[in-house]
């Protein structure tokens, strides 16, 4: 078993942290108490070339591999301390961008890929409804044909880059008939359409940076051509589909801020002095960060492995459940442990690490929650 990264991998992580420390970094407290997305930073972002990573170079991507794109959203979270900017970044090219790479019309990858991977269109998906959260096959949204078009009809919360958005993937039923989890399409939605409207932004507790808002489509009519995939197979065809990519890949990004989070309590602890001598020298402050190391490799050695698979084309959906649950956990313990260590000031808001634990509580609801994971992990195991 090989772990190494090539050179040209290291060398790439190492341009995008600093990048992400000259560029993303300086502005991120700000971002984070103002709950304001900056869009000079997203196209600094662009333009560095990481919203298309791994779409093909013909349509304006850079065709990473799998393990590549997931040290791209590593290194990005490492350098910039902004979990809410590589949350947008994360969802933009794993679900609002891979999809219609893999399932669009050529004419669909033509008109849409170049714009996204260049950051001046943003994309995002929406499919959790007010009703329909874990239970993704309870969707209620609709979409009707009217001649050469379809109409939609529904809301949608919880929409990470909604209120941002140029292209929309909705996930909707199109066939109630058929049964649940059946009949649901998936549709590529430009957000200058009649009928579309963004309710609200919703105030969150961390990664506040990045936009999450409530959805309206009113009568929303989309072209037959904005059909995305199969007619009725969206849910496992698209959505799924996409969960995977959630979790082998955009969750990359934690491992970036738990290496931030331990690197911040290491400085810290060897800085401040406690009863005549700094905090580094005193056992019970060596055992966190020895215990915070521990967590970070193996939830990193649990990503990239479910990460590896899916580059080889393997098995996977066990060992993606298996890292995304306990880089939840493990990111989760990380941040109350690197806070503790800060003492009084890991409690302000002047220091960084005050966010890491708003931002780490996300990993364990979005992208299939931690009571999902065991679900999945257990039926495969038991073999239900």
């Amino acid at each position: 078993m090989d772990f190494r990264h090539t050179e040209e991998q290291l060398a790439f992580y190492k341009s995008v942290k600093d990048f992400a420390g000259r560029i993303v970094a300086p502005g991120a407290h700000d971002r984070d108490v103002e709950g304001r997305f900056d869009r000079e930073v997203w196209d600094a972002v662009g333009h560095f070339g990481l919203l298309g990573l791994p779409i093909p170079e013909e349509y304006g991507g850079s065709n990473a591999d799998v393990i590549t794109t997931c040290l791209a959203l590593e290194a990005l979270a490492e350098g910039g301390h902004d979990g809410g900017l590589g949350l947008s970044v994360g969802a933009h090219v794993t679900i609002g961008t891979v999809p219609i790479w893999l399932h669009g019309t050529e004419e669909q990858k033509q008109r849409y890929l170049p714009r996204l991977c260049s950051g001046e269109w943003i994309g995002a998906m929406a499919i959790t409804e007010p009703e329909a959260g874990s239970d993704a096959a309870a969707i209620k949204c609709r979409a009707r044909r009217d001649g050469a078009e379809w109409v939609i009809d529904g809301s949608k919360i919880f929409i990470t880059n909604g209120s941002i958005a140029n292209a929309i993937i909705v996930i909707a039923v199109t066939d109630p008939e058929a049964g649940r989890g059946q009949g649901v399409s998936a549709f590529i939605v430009e957000t200058d359409n009649p009928g579309f409207s963004v309710g609200k932004d919703l105030d969150k507790m961390g990664t506040r940076s990045s936009p999450l808002s409530l959805l309206h489509f009113d009568g929303c009519r989309v072209p037959s051509e904005a059909l995305l995939g199969t007619e009725g197979a969206a849910l496992w065809q698209v959505a799924f589909e996409c969960f995977d990519w959630e979790r082998t890949v955009m969750i990359a990004s934690s491992i970036g801020g738990m290496k931030a989070s331990l690197d911040a309590a290491i400085e810290y602890a060897k800085e401040r002095e406690s009863f005549g001598k700094p905090l580094a020298r005193h056992q019970a402050i060596q055992h966190k960060i020895a215990e915070m190391k521990a967590h970070l490799d193996a939830a990193r050695l649990l990503l990239y492995r479910a990460a590896w698979m899916k580059q080889e084309g393997l098995p996977h959906q066990v060992e993606a459940s298996v890292a995304k649950l306990f880089v939840a956990e493990a990111a989760m313990k990380n941040a109350l442990e690197a806070t503790q260590i800060f003492g009084g000031y890991g409690y302000i808001k002047d220091y960084p690490i005050e966010r890491s634990i708003r931002d780490a509580k996300l990993i364990s609801i979005g992208g299939g929650t931690s009571e999902i994971q065991r679900m999945i992990i257990a039926r495969s195991l038991l073999d239900l």
